[in-house]
């Protein structure tokens, strides 16, 4: 008698599944949300702008042509022109290139050492901390424009000076969130037991309490980003941003603002790319806060 062969073909495949990263459950997590979605491609649009924005530009963004000042939207100049015969689309493409560089260099270098101090503070605790912590309560008091006016005012306008006073004003409110988010880790077993085995300090921080807090210095830095991408354009309004002729979003609405009643999409152009990556960063920060499971409604204790 012969005796079929077994079917598999009906077997299920009872493998279990490889776990996901934490990177890539994150990821799967952000996927679900359209408004972080709408975020990250708003937010990539104004990268690839950045990139290739002095490439696409229909009109030179410089050139000033008394001919065709105050002109209306039209085919040639879809954004019209300004008050000098500048074209305001070309002019609105290039013109987050310095906002958007310095306000990065300057976020990453205030989430380096505001976290850095912030994580410390709470591991070590102590009379350091209640000394170093006044001291940031009676900084913060005071109103951060007027240090900014004046450091750019006596040191100068240079994008990287721009870089280093937010880098280093911004970093100041950082310690504070991330000395809170310590304090929730400072009591675990994690760490208790890497006191116990003797390890330093310094590899306490970073191998046990920075990766856990690196959720929260995340979404920090996302909504820094937000707030010195406005700080940045204030200045720029007030006459303190780059010197001419870079472009930039903010000094464009100040050289139309006279004439707003008149040419009022001379300044449309910057106020809507602005906008645009201020929404599209401000729905990123809120995915990835509810991705990583934190909730911005409730501050941390302090």
């Amino acid at each position: 008698m012969t005796v079929a062969n077994p079917s598999y073909s009906n077997i299920k495949d009872t493998t279990p599944d490889k776990p996901k990263s934490p990177a890539g459950e994150v990821w799967d997590n952000l996927k679900r949300s359209r408004g972080g979605m709408i975020g990250i491609g708003l937010i990539i649009m104004h990268f690839v702008l950045v990139l290739i924005g002095p490439m696409i530009t229909p009109v030179d963004p410089q050139l000033m042509d008394a001919t065709v000042r105050r002109e209306m939207p039209s085919a040639e100049h879809w954004m019209g022109t300004d008050n000098t015969g500048r074209d305001v689309f070309s002019r609105s493409l290039v013109g987050g290139r310095i906002l958007i560089t310095v306000s990065l260099i300057g976020t990453s270098m205030a989430l380096a050492w505001g976290g850095f101090v912030g994580i410390l503070l709470g591991f070590v605790g102590g009379r350091a901390d209640d000394i170093i912590m006044r001291l940031v309560d009676a900084f913060l008091a005071i109103p951060w424009l007027l240090f900014l006016l004046l450091i750019v005012s006596v040191v100068g306008t240079e994008p990287w000076v721009q870089a280093l006073t937010f880098g280093f004003f911004y970093g100041i409110p950082i310690i504070r969130v991330a000395r809170a988010a310590t304090h929730d880790y400072v009591t675990r077993e994690f760490v208790q037991a890497a006191r116990a085995r003797g390890e330093s300090k310094r590899t306490v921080v970073l191998r046990e309490l920075l990766p856990n807090v690196m959720d929260v210095m995340l979404v920090e830095g996302a909504m820094r980003w937000s707030w010195m991408l406005l700080a940045f354009t204030s200045l720029s309004f007030l006459g303190f941003g780059v010197s001419p002729p870079a472009v930039d979003w903010g000094r464009m609405v100040a050289e139309n603002r006279q004439i707003m009643a008149l040419q009022p999409w001379a300044t449309f152009g910057p106020i809507i790319m602005l906008s645009s990556l201020i929404i599209g960063i401000n729905l990123f920060a809120d995915a990835l806060a509810k991705a990583l499971g934190l909730d911005r409604s409730q501050g941390a204790p302090l």
